[in-house]
């Protein structure tokens, strides 16, 4: 009866999404109550619309797959296609996430060690001019948010800062930016989006970006550094 009862509950996933992986099974097992959360949190984060066109929001999850060696989640190549993306726009995907992912330390790198042998270099440009490059035929609207979130999977925090004021500069929506970096919850930690979030933030708060009202609420709202700051013993943000 029980072996019934778990084949229920995986054959309403599969009905839902049209596969299964291990991981449903074994929250199958483990609590029907916690396989319905996890599959409405998934739900509301990969597969309902939000913002971001079915094109854009696939472009993203295809950038930040490549970045995290995710292996499991091929359906999204079909998900791309069918929302209008093409063959060419995979292999764009290809070349701004192996961009992005170097790019996090490279530029670093350079920036904290190079510059004072090397004056007049403005390494952030560099970044931003190099990210224009590789993201034809992809617009930068959304090519910069797809940076963005392979920063974020990445913990490359200081290409994510730059990639967030380069969104800034460039009119990206702050729905699409904070959409595309909710992508990579799942592949990517919601440990890295905590810190993505706490990064950008920060920038606000700095006077970096010039944010919407909602947004400029979001940065006037203290409290937000966690169990340490609560207790007295963090930096906070």
């Amino acid at each position: 009866m029980e072996e019934d009862a778990i084949a229920a509950r995986l054959a309403a996933v599969k009905a839902k999404r049209g596969y299964l992986l291990p991981h449903h099974g074994l929250l199958a097992v483990l609590s029907e109550p916690l396989l319905e959360a996890y599959d409405a949190a998934y739900t509301r984060l990969a597969l309902d619309p939000k913002v971001l066109g079915a094109r854009e929001r696939e472009f993203v999850w295809l950038a930040v797959l490549i970045a995290t060696d995710e292996a499991a989640a091929t359906h999204h190549i079909p998900k791309f296609l069918d929302g209008g993306g093409t063959r060419e726009e995979v292999a764009a995907a290809l070349r701004l996430s192996a961009w992005a992912v170097g790019a996090g330390a490279a530029y670093r790198f350079v920036a904290e060690w190079w510059t004072p042998h090397l004056p007049g270099l403005d390494v952030w440009a560099r970044y931003r001019a190099d990210l224009a490059r590789v993201a034809p035929p992809v617009a930068l609207r959304l090519a910069v948010p797809a940076a963005a979130a392979v920063h974020a999977a990445r913990r490359d925090h200081a290409a994510l800062a730059e990639a967030i004021r380069f969104a800034y500069a460039e009119g990206v929506p702050e729905p699409e930016l904070a959409e595309a970096l909710s992508i990579m919850m799942f592949p990517g930690s919601v440990p890295h989006f905590v810190e993505a979030a706490r990064v950008w933030l920060r920038l606000i708060r700095d006077g970096e970006v010039a944010p919407s009202p909602a947004f400029a609420a979001w940065a006037r709202l203290g409290g937000q550094g966690g169990w340490d700051e609560a207790v007295g013993a963090a930096r906070g943000v």
